[in-house]
């Protein structure tokens, strides 16, 4: 899938200011013991991760066999649906993927492919957002943000 930097950089401003309002017609669901390689495979080993407050974590992993990454949003506690998001942009690709909707414990997975490249990604669990970019570039710092609202 193919994005529009301008389209994703939108999309992700919105969901971030509005809050997440796509629905999938099946939400996710998953056991409380529900790890990154669970939702996104057993190929893709964590390569960065971002607590979302105390309500869980987002995932940012990589399969070394394929060059793709894949991020995840997993809630600590498992629970009645909420809003949530995952997603993942590449910035030298202009590629990028996401999945938002009412979850009960993670949102994802989103691929991409980004061997070689810097990644910005980010998520949501209720009314906290976090957005990582620059991230695992090497020397370059990478700049994270968390929002409530």
């Amino acid at each position: 899938m193919r994005f529009n930097r301008s389209v994703l950089s939108l999309s992700a401003v919105a969901a971030l200011a509005a809050g997440s309002t796509a629905v999938l017609a099946s939400p996710a669901s998953a056991a409380p013991n529900t790890t990154p390689q669970k939702v996104c495979g057993s190929a893709y080993k964590t390569v960065n991760s971002a607590a979302v407050g105390s309500l869980g974590t987002i995932y940012l992993t990589y399969n070394s066999g394929n060059g793709r990454n894949c991020v995840a949003t997993i809630r600590s506690t498992p629970g009645t649906a909420v809003d949530m998001s995952a997603w993942i942009y590449v910035p030298d690709t202009d590629q990028g993927a996401s999945d938002s909707g009412r979850y009960t414990s993670y949102a994802g997975p989103a691929y991409v492919y980004g061997k070689g490249h810097c990644v910005d990604w980010g998520g949501s669990i209720k009314n906290i957002y976090v957005s990582v970019s620059g991230s695992n570039c090497g020397a370059l710092k990478e700049q994270r943000v968390t929002t409530v609202r």
